[in-house]
């Protein structure tokens, strides 16, 4: 009998296997797709040699993960490469604000009048940044905070709704910026603890930059692959579950999949119903001719470039998507365009791009023109580049990777208490009523992103539940 089989070769299923494997344990992992990776893979979506990350590209938590630092991974092939901006925002006069690993850098890109409140917001963190992150990726109860203070701090600031903490910044350079970092995970800008994510991101990118994977994300799980096999651990593909009868006997199970694929195969009933999905995305991966031709300078220095007029009009595009049912007019975009330091990605003088918006969970429309417009306010001529496109809409993410429950890619809402309490209100988020069984996926905390920590979280309760007397 194995000591444990992981389900799902996502990070965190990965990440969680690694982990147990690492201190003894004989794991076997299953897989549904042909390869492993989940959230972070790397394929050929549009041409012969533009290789495209199908779901995430910049790894601003996966850099600064704990999980993630404490394994040889770069052993395995993983390297991370740093543009010259960790992220830029531009504006459509040809003006931008910059995310940089400078905080007087970035600070100075507000303007005079918010540069002091913005370093006022992040200096006093940054010398506990890698404490503070340790306590706040693997909260809830999974470790005692090492900085029980610094943690409280971060909490006073980042719990109130992010709208509130940039009333302190003046001019909308900062306001913006700001009010993008919190819609990576698709949250009303309103929301509770919207605050904490938008300092998550920002002090993360001061700390260790906002960087992409060397050859694309695939290389992130590769390597995470290539180490749970040399720890002995064994990788089944191709190996759809249905049901817990089809897994060989062990004394746990973890998933790395969405409470509703885990209700259905482990027969929890109802036991995740109340569980919401928040907002799709609506995704193109281009093949370009050449660089994006934006306006702004620093955007050509950014491998992460965050799309939106102002703050008003991100909030506005978060509010269509996730509480009036419709498509923004004017979509928030995020776009990645690893060819800013990565020519591997591209044959000679080409370059691949990424970008998506965000929609209602399960639309089925149509979001290219409406994106490209949005794209050729801040880019102009950008449509001239277009080789090929790779659309994907809600029910092709869905298709492409499971736990995007109507292409949800966050695998849950973010917002309310659910941002913090997920997969729903529990002490031990990772258990389930199956004393055997437990979940890692992204819909545990922290939460989304390419990070291993929910799979290191859940990890550590399924060795303290391995090490009890039988």
């Amino acid at each position: 009998m194995l000591d444990v089989v992981v389900v799902g070769a996502g990070p965190n299923g990965l990440t969680a296997a690694v982990e147990l494997a690492r201190r003894g344990f004989s794991v076997a992992l299953f897989e549904a797709r042909d390869t492993v990776g989940g959230g972070a893979r790397t394929e050929e979506l549009t041409l012969p040699g533009f290789r495209h990350d199908p779901c995430s590209a910049a790894h601003p938590l996966g850099v600064n993960s704990p999980a993630f630092r404490a394994l040889p991974l770069e052993r395995y092939g993983l390297q991370w490469l740093h543009s010259e901006l960790a992220m830029a925002h531009p504006f459509p006069d040809g003006s931008a604000a910059v995310l940089s690993r400078s905080v007087a850098e970035t600070a100075a890109s507000f303007g005079p009048r918010d540069a002091g409140a913005y370093r006022r917001l992040v200096e006093p963190f940054l010398p506990r940044w890698d404490t503070l992150a340790r306590d706040f990726m693997s909260l809830p109860l999974t470790a005692l905070p090492r900085d029980p203070l610094t943690l409280a701090r971060f909490g006073l600031a980042g719990l109130p709704p992010s709208t509130w903490l940039t009333r302190r910044f003046h001019d909308e350079p900062a306001k913006t910026l700001f009010a993008g970092l919190v819609a990576h995970v698709m949250a009303p800008l309103g929301g509770l603890a919207t605050g904490a994510v938008g300092l998550v991101f920002a002090l993360a990118a001061h700390a260790r930059g906002w960087p992409v994977a060397r050859g694309g994300s695939q290389a992130i799980s590769d390597a995470l692959a290539g180490y749970l096999k040399d720890l002995g651990g064994a990788i089944h593909t191709d190996y759809e579950v249905k049901r817990l009868d089809d897994l060989p006997p062990a004394r746990a199970y973890v998933f790395d999949t969405s409470p509703t694929a885990l209700a259905r195969i482990a027969g929890l009933g109802r036991f995740y119903a109340r569980y919401r999905y928040g907002a799709g995305v609506f995704k193109i991966d281009y093949a370009l001719d050449g660089p994006v031709p934006w306006t702004a300078e620093e955007a050509r220095k950014a491998t992460t470039v965050q799309i939106g007029a102002d703050s008003s009009e991100i909030g506005a595009a978060l509010r269509a998507a996730s509480r009036e049912g419709r498509a923004p007019e004017r979509p928030f975009l995020i776009t990645v365009q690893p060819g800013v330091v990565d020519p591997t990605r591209a044959p000679a003088g080409r370059h691949v791009f990424w970008a998506y918006g965000h929609v209602p969970n399960g639309w089925t429309g149509d979001l290219t023109d409406v994106m490209e417009r949005q794209l050729e306010r801040f880019a102009p001529g950008f449509r001239d580049r277009v080789l090929a496109r790779a659309v994907a809409g809600p029910a092709e993410l869905a298709a492409r990777n499971a736990n995007y429950v109507g292409g949800d890619i966050g695998s849950g809402a973010a917002s309310g208490l659910q941002l913090m309490l997920r997969p729903r209100l529990s002490l031990s988020p990772y258990t389930t009523p199956h004393p055997a069984v437990f979940i890692c996926s992204s819909a545990t905390p922290p939460g989304p992103g390419v990070h291993g920590m929910s799979g290191h979280n859940a990890a550590k309760a399924v060795w303290r539940r391995l090490r009890q007397p039988a």
